[in-house]
């Protein structure tokens, strides 16, 4: 049975959101996964978001729990990682980097094909470079920072924005964006 995290910020929005929602359809469709959720900067025990229950509700799924801050255990107990952002993957990651083969964002996840991974792949090497480079007082070549370039304006988005403190509306697109790399992710599984 393949094990699935989701990953945000606090764990009361979109990484609830995507547990209760592939759970569902999961279970409907006879996928089976153990799914779970935690935040990179959150407590156990925060009440997600009335707005993330009143989506989920529009869409006939339940959601029971509270938000639980990522741990060591939840990394290596997971055979896959999904976070929300490309933020939440590079900090999850400068905490765990024996993580580097099963966290991707969400979308990258669902929505990328080979080429598009490859780019998504030499563009991190790139940015690991860079960082490297900073803190020895150094920078990117030109050419690496042409190739930097060409790779952010060639790879498509993969963040779903956070609605924290936002509309019902807000939250609304937020689920239905989830849903849809959801449907994808059943497909890839």
């Amino acid at each position: 049975m393949k094990r699935i995290l989701f990953v945000c910020t606090g764990n009361t929005c979109r990484s609830p959101m995507a547990e209760a929602m592939l759970k569902d359809m999961a279970d409907r469709q006879g996928v089976a996964l153990e799914i779970r959720s935690a935040g990179v900067s959150t407590i156990d025990g925060l009440a997600v978001s009335r707005y993330a229950i009143e989506s989920l509700r529009e869409k006939n799924i339940q959601h029971r729990g509270a938000s639980r801050a990522l741990t060591g255990e939840a990394v290596e107990w997971a055979d896959l990682i999904l976070t929300m952002t490309a933020g939440h993957k590079r900090g999850l990651l400068q905490g765990f980097p024996e993580a580097v083969d099963k966290t991707h964002t969400l979308k990258e996840y669902a929505h990328q094909d080979d080429t598009a991974l490859a780019d998504i792949q030499e563009l991190e090497q790139l940015y690991t470079e860079m960082h490297m480079k900073q803190a020895l007082g150094q920078q990117l070549s030109n050419a690496e920072r042409s190739k930097l370039l060409e790779l952010e304006r060639r790879i498509p988005g993969t963040d779903i924005a956070d609605p924290f403190g936002g509309t019902m509306e807000m939250y609304r697109s937020c689920a239905n964006e989830i849903e849809e790399g959801l449907r994808k992710l059943l497909g890839k599984l």
